[in-house]
């Protein structure tokens, strides 16, 4: 009996933490809330897999799209196609794709980046810290961010097509400036 109630007491403490924003670690929390469209994205650094470190606002001044996904995600590696189409297509004219792998081994990654051919750059999220910040729960998540850095669009579990990821920059390439007075 006392062996017992030491393995509920356990259990009880590793749920405890797993739902503890301060006893957790990053990899059992859940995603934060959906970025706002319109809301300025917050800022990240990961590594790609040549191990330069990248960030979000790098890539100021360009269209991005942060595609999180998996491996092992059938939906993911079913739309990664139209991403590289769109990306060799558009890349050039302002935009440009970050592939966000998570919790995912290098390797692994690597090699499935190499098998089929894709160019643009893919970041690991090791501890699911992005992921976290773009509130993702689940996979794929798509988020397209504007040239100043706003969220325009954010797609949970669609299959992104070539069409479809070029009619949203356009969207985006089409749309005014917001001018400093506008945002007081």
């Amino acid at each position: 009996m006392k062996k017992t109630a030491k393995i509920a007491v356990m259990g009880l403490m590793l749920a405890a933490c797993a739902y503890s924003p301060v006893l957790a670690p990053s990899v059992w929390s859940m995603g934060s809330r959906v970025p706002t469209v319109g809301v300025q994205a917050e800022d990240f650094r990961l590594t790609d897999l040549a191990g330069k470190e990248q960030s979000l606002s790098q890539y100021r001044g360009k269209i991005v799209l942060l595609n999180f996904w998996a491996t092992w995600c059938k939906p993911c590696t079913t739309e990664m196609p139209a991403m590289q189409a769109s990306f060799d297509k558009l890349r050039d004219k302002g935009f440009v794709v970050l592939a966000i792998n998570e919790l995912e081994d290098e390797a692994r990654v690597r090699e499935h980046i190499k098998q089929y051919g894709h160019t643009f750059p893919v970041l690991m999220d090791p501890d699911n810290k992005v992921a976290n910040q773009f509130g993702v729960v689940g996979l794929p998540v798509s988020v397209f961010i504007d040239q100043e850095g706003r969220v325009q669009e954010y797609i949970k579990g669609g299959l992104l097509t070539e069409q479809k990821i070029d009619e949203i920059v356009v969207r985006i390439q089409k749309q005014e400036p917001v001018k400093a007075a506008a945002l007081r």
